[in-house]
């Protein structure tokens, strides 16, 4: 994780609070990260679940104290101005929805910027790792982007490349994770390094999480069709995802794994019985299948776009794996749906 910065002495309301944190709400925020942040700082700052802000405490920040509407269009009303950055001990910045991004005032990012220049920790939840980016307070640092938006910030940020098979990063005083319940964790770590481990796990436990999870744990991902729990092979397989353009291989992954390459083919023999190369290549296969099945897309973009070298490549690759060729597997998929009854349209039409 690095190193971590030492908590703020003294606090507005006594010394009793041990952890601070400010927030900026960016227009249209994911309700969901912001909550659950808030949640476990709100369990874990009283006994039992009386919600008492003693000893943690936390506060909506705003340039003009009009309200902000999350993404669900649930409403939030600020706290208090922006003002001395310096009284947090943390400034968190959740954002949302991509194309609100560039629409967060010019003062919410010279406050930003005001944060850094005192050493106030910044906090990055769900998009907010972009909005650090466009100020200029990302240079230098790793940053935990959801593989869901990875693209998108590969567009906006050329030449930088997000982490998005970790659950949450942190990287001095730059701390980033992609929402949804890794903001849990992300919280019950703070709470764990200025609180202590006891009131972390009261929080999880009464937010019904199973336990804190460490920042290598992998995130989430769309169905790989693989079932395991090794951390190896689940992170190795997800890397595999965000590069099927252009696979990396064994050698690259293990390597970015920090172990070496007999040591992740074991990982997957044990967990999967195959071999890496294996296992990518059926990743590779099942998505080009799927984009034959349900896209018009041309069989050399098909191709490319999963990786293999040309179409002659594909569709052999493809023809192995799946006892017919692209076109063949095309055209049955065309003549099954030329051939349903009627009523089976209908009533596919009326679901939809």
């Amino acid at each position: 994780m690095g190193e971590f910065p030492a908590t703020k002495a003294a606090r507005s309301n006594g010394q009793a609070t041990r952890l601070s944190v400010g927030f900026i709400l960016a227009r249209h925020f994911t309700l969901n990260a912001f909550a659950n942040f808030v949640d476990v700082l709100r369990l874990a700052a009283d006994e039992g679940d009386r919600s008492r802000p003693i000893r943690c405490e936390w506060k909506v920040l705003s340039d003009t104290m009009n309200p902000v509407a999350s993404s669900s269009g649930v409403v939030i009303v600020p706290n208090e101005r922006l003002g001395d950055p310096g009284k947090f001990d943390y400034i968190a910045v959740v954002g949302g929805l991509i194309e609100e991004i560039p629409k967060l005032g010019p003062d919410y990012l010279r406050y930003l910027q005001r944060a850094a220049a005192a050493k106030v920790p910044l906090i990055g939840i769900c998009t907010g790792a972009f909005i650090l980016h466009r100020a200029a307070l990302m240079d230098g640092y790793r940053c935990c982007v959801s593989w869901f938006h990875r693209t998108d910030f590969l567009e906006q940020f050329a030449g930088l490349q997000p982490v998005s098979d970790q659950i949450l990063i942190v990287d001095r005083d730059r701390l980033t994770c992609p929402g949804g319940a890794s903001a849990a964790h992300l919280a019950a770590f703070l709470v764990e390094r200025h609180l202590g481990k006891a009131p972390a796990t009261k929080s999880l436990h009464i937010m019904m999480i199973n336990g804190a999870e460490v920042g290598e744990t992998p995130q989430p991902s769309p169905t790989l069709d693989f079932n395991t729990s090794d951390p190896f092979v689940r992170k190795a397989l997800l890397l595999v995802q965000q590069s099927l353009d252009a696979p990396l291989s064994v050698a690259q992954i293990a390597k970015h794994l920090g172990i070496t390459k007999r040591r992740l083919e074991r990982h997957f023999e044990s967990a999967l019985g195959n071999s890496p190369q294996a296992a990518f290549m059926e990743m590779r296969l099942t998505l080009a299948r799927h984009m034959v099945e349900n896209t018009n897309k041309s069989f050399a973009t098909v191709a490319v776009e999963c990786g293999f070298s040309d179409s002659a490549h594909f569709s052999r690759r493809f023809r192995q794996r799946f006892a017919t060729t692209p076109s063949e597997f095309r055209r049955s998929r065309l003549e099954q749906h030329e051939a349903m009854p009627m009523s089976e349209i209908s009533e596919i039409q009326a679901v939809s």
